[in-house]
């Protein structure tokens, strides 16, 4: 067990019941008890297998390769739709936790066993998503642009083709684009710290509030 789980769980006001008794299921799996992202997190052989988290509404379990579970309840869901890989169990108090505690455990083992047999979750690659014909717009009009974005790491292109695509108006879509054009010219993603603050580099933590103005 470990401590600053432990310091989580004392933190707690709403969902403590509910995620003491995750954890307690959770340790009964032979799997190594870690803190990571903020969050109780579960892992075998330095590998993780699942995290516990707390909303507004429910309690979670997070598998990591989720999407390759076989799932025979039906029971797990995928936050959104550009989530390729996590999958989530919502609770909502811990009769229902008490009730699935042996599916709980099932799903927890073939979690382990995927983990083992190195099984890999094909994702997306960035010639998969939608660019925005604003994007393309610029691309043609600002080759130093375009050539700033393409040297992007996969996942940071991915980042900002999401979040420009997502906007329903072009006139959004283009603010957007506008809005994010210096970090992309800078080579930082659309969550990259830009203040040099934060403790999580290269991602932002949010230490920049309150001293400068983030843009």
């Amino acid at each position: 067990m470990n401590l600053k789980v432990d310091d989580f769980l004392n933190k707690q006001v709403v969902w403590k019941n509910e995620l003491s008794l995750l954890r307690e299921i959770i340790l009964e799996c032979d799997v190594t008890e870690d803190f990571k992202w903020k969050h109780p997190c579960y892992t075998k052989n330095g590998k993780n297998i699942v995290l516990i988290h707390g909303f507004k509404q429910y309690c979670a379990l997070l598998f990591y390769k989720g999407a390759l579970l076989r799932d025979p309840h039906s029971i797990l869901i995928q936050q959104t739709e550009n989530v390729q890989a996590g999958r989530q169990i919502r609770f909502k108090n811990t009769e229902d936790i008490l009730k699935m505690k042996k599916v709980i455990k099932d799903y927890i083992f073939e979690a382990v066993e995927i983990e083992k047999s190195n099984l890999i979750i094909p994702t997306k690659k960035v010639s998969d998503y939608e660019v925005p014909e604003e994007l393309k717009i610029i691309f043609k009009e600002n080759p130093t642009f375009k050539n700033a974005f393409e040297e992007l790491t996969p996942g940071r292109q991915k980042g900002y083709l999401l979040h420009f695509s997502k906007a329903k108006q072009s006139s959004t879509r283009l603010a957007r684009i506008n809005k994010y054009t210096n970090r992309i010219l800078s080579g930082k993603g659309l969550n990259d710290c830009i203040c040099g603050l934060s403790k999580r580099m290269p991602n932002c933590d949010g230490s920049h509030k309150g001293t400068v103005t983030i843009s």
